[in-house]
């Protein structure tokens, strides 16, 4: 009889899948500078992939008209239940400070596909290189399509650098991969209600 040495053809295959499925952590991600960070995406940054768990609606809103959304910004993940139940679950960036998160109730106020990016005066004071103004295009950092919410400058919207999503990367908006950004565009309606959290 031969000793088994735990090793099987089976366990190389799982294994080799696994190495190719695993992200790498360490990239050189510094080609070309967004508008939107602040600090070098370079680090490594853990993501709380643990949290990254389906939520049920019941405890944070009283009824789903014209449906819900809900930002956990410690697990950087966007739910969004329609008027039906159904219910869609969205990997995002999240402010990059305490100071620049707000928390609370708002509801969608606007929906632009194409949105226009303007910085806010104190991103000026922090950033005064940053331009005025992007028009629509892969250079805007509200990527293609944004929800406007009833906070003054505070919005849902897409990004077109990818390395933004969950990270705590922006100055206060909720950024989404932008074809996902598409999908809850196509789906939210103004009115929708929004907890952050």
């Amino acid at each position: 009889m031969t000793k088994s040495t735990g090793f099987s053809r089976r366990a190389f295959l799982a294994g080799s899948a696994a190495m190719v499925g695993t992200p790498a952590l360490a990239q050189d991600v510094n080609d070309g500078a967004t508008t939107e960070v602040e600090r070098d995406l370079t680090s490594v940054v853990r993501r709380n992939i643990s949290s990254f768990r389906t939520l049920d609606w019941q405890p944070y809103f009283n009824n789903l008209n014209k449906g819900a959304v809900l930002v956990d910004i410690s697990s950087r993940a966007l739910h969004f239940w329609e008027e039906n139940g159904t219910y869609h679950l969205y990997p995002s960036s999240v402010p990059l400070t305490e100071d620049l998160t707000r928390r609370g109730r708002t509801s969608v106020v606007r929906k632009v596909e194409g949105p226009e990016w303007r910085p806010t005066p104190s991103m000026k004071i922090r950033n005064p290189e940053w331009p005025d103004y992007v028009g629509p295009g892969p250079d805007n950092p509200l990527g293609t399509h944004a929800l406007y919410l009833s906070w003054q400058y505070y919005r849902i919207h897409g990004t077109h650098d990818t390395r933004k999503i969950g990270r705590r990367s922006s100055n206060g908006c909720i950024g989404l991969y932008n074809e996902h950004i598409a999908q809850l565009y196509g789906m939210a309606k103004v009115g929708t209600q929004v907890l952050l959290i």
